[in-house]
């Protein structure tokens, strides 16, 4: 038997750390300020599902898919009505199946991209990561061969996301993997153009990729993770917008930093907490809470808003990324103290359609892809949910991906690119995918050429300070 956990049960955890206004505002981010768990995402380990036969390691997914994450949309229901906290997204997480479809003898990426959606709507999954492979150092045949299939597995698959590493601060930038990664995300985008290129908007670039993000397209199960874990994904940005608001204007940074610790110390608190008995629940570990504030197009549910609750006129103004530097800094430093578990990206993601004061912002022409770029040298990931012409180069795209690979590589952390280049769009027009993915107005973009240096091929190589060792 399992204990029902009620909001009181919250309200007395509470007590033991805050006083009684603290409780009461914990209440209120809960029921007003939009706090929710954004997801809990089962990793699952598919590192036995190998096989010669592609029949056969898609009947070993099917039954390890359905082992652990049979009871997930169950019993995360049930504590979602227990604790009174919405629990958004429910998802699952495996291994980079680069290395799962490599052992076969036909290399089929397609039928195990089927196999795998297939087993997320059975489940009644919202989206299940790791159609991914890790190329920073080069390609072997399983990893081409993955990379090939993504555009039509996106376009074949409802809950499917994709990922690739092409780059990282040790090994380097692979310019080889960058310019097909830009070809690739231009057919995603191709072959999806009747639903705005939201093939697109399922696969993500990135430089350091984390092996326990909970947060899609990016999550995968690491080859260091263990067989199966619970990661939990919070999410609080109006819970941090009203704190920041009910504070005096004239407050210096210190004060402002401080109620931003704070807040972010009682999101994290809450989450684990859920995320731990979910956890127990299954009869699985717990893995990590990712600290990142993810927007959504909700209103009052954005980052944005909080750069303007902070005193800036909107988004994109003079001061955005001290401010968000200064958001970043405070997020994460408040929910190391909540838990010894704090892993994935955890930060503030800038997603660009999926908050409603960065859409609002880049309507405006407020925010600029440039100004995008520099925020993303201080925030949780890069370049993520950017609309931009369909007709835009490959070679531009590739510049923007060896761009943001350059920031992650030189600055050690995690960067990404998720840009969608719409098909039939032009800057100005408007591209809409609903639910978390938003909708946002096609970005102007740089016409300047960046053919003959992307295409120069071979590693950009890893900077000096990776002779760490």
């Amino acid at each position: 038997m399992f204990k029902i956990f009620t909001i009181r049960d919250i309200i007395y955890f509470i007590m033991t750390i805050f006083d009684e206004s603290l409780i009461l505002e914990t209440i209120n981010m809960i029921k007003l300020y939009n706090f929710d768990i954004r997801t809990v995402t089962l990793t699952i380990s598919l590192r036995d599902c190998l096989s010669e036969d592609v029949n056969k390691v898609c009947d070993k997914i099917k039954y390890k898919l359905d082992k652990y994450a049979g009871n997930l949309v169950n019993y995360a229901n049930d504590i979602e009505n227990d604790y009174s906290i919405p629990i958004v997204n429910k998802r699952i997480a495996v291994t980079p199946i680069s290395l799962v479809g490599e052992s076969c003898t036909h290399k089929d990426y397609i039928k195990i991209a089927r196999t795998l959606d297939e087993c997320a709507k059975n489940l009644g999954i919202d989206f299940i990561g790791g159609f991914s492979a890790l190329v920073e150092k080069g390609c072997t045949q399983g990893d081409l061969a993955l990379i090939e299939a993504i555009p039509e597995a996106l376009c074949a698959t409802e809950r499917l996301c994709s990922s690739v590493n092409v780059a990282s601060s040790k090994a380097g930038i692979n310019m080889d993997a960058v310019l097909k990664m830009a070809e690739t995300i231009k057919k995603s985008a191709e072959l999806t153009a009747d639903k705005d290129g939201l093939g697109a908007a399922k696969l993500v670039v990135f430089c350091n990729s984390v092996s326990d993000n909970p947060f899609m397209a990016g999550a995968y199960c690491g080859y260091g993770e263990p067989e199966c874990a619970l990661n939990i994904g919070v999410s609080g940005p109006g819970v941090v917008r009203a704190a920041i608001s009910d504070l005096d204007k004239n407050a210096d940074f210190g004060v402002l930093t401080n109620k931003i610790k704070q807040t972010a110390y009682k999101i994290t608190t809450t989450g684990e907490l859920v995320g731990r008995k979910l956890a127990d629940r299954l009869g699985i570990p717990f893995g990590v809470i990712d600290l990142s504030l993810a927007p959504t197009p909700a209103v009052g549910d954005s980052v944005a808003q909080i750069f303007q609750a902070m005193g800036l006129e909107h988004a994109g103004a003079h001061g955005t990324t001290a401010a968000l530097a200064m958001l970043n800094d405070a997020v994460k430093k408040g929910g190391i103290m909540a838990s010894s578990y704090v892993g994935g990206l955890s930060g503030a993601f800038i997603p660009v359609s999926e908050d409603a004061g960065m859409i609002e912002a880049a309507s405006k022409g407020y925010l600029t892809f440039d100004k995008l770029e520099a925020m993303t040298c201080v925030c949780s990931v890069g370049l993520d949910m950017i609309a931009i012409p369909g007709d835009t180069p490959e070679s531009t795209i590739a510049g923007m991906i060896a761009d943001e690979m350059a920031i992650g590589m030189i600055n050690k952390k995690t960067t990404a690119v998720r840009i969608i280049p719409a098909p039939n769009k032009r800057a100005g027009d408007n591209v809409v995918f609903g639910g978390l993915l938003g909708e946002a107005p096609v970005m102007k973009v740089n016409n300047l050429s960046s053919e003959n240096f992307v295409k120069r091929g071979g590693r950009i190589p890893a900077p000096i300070h990776s002779l760490n060792n």
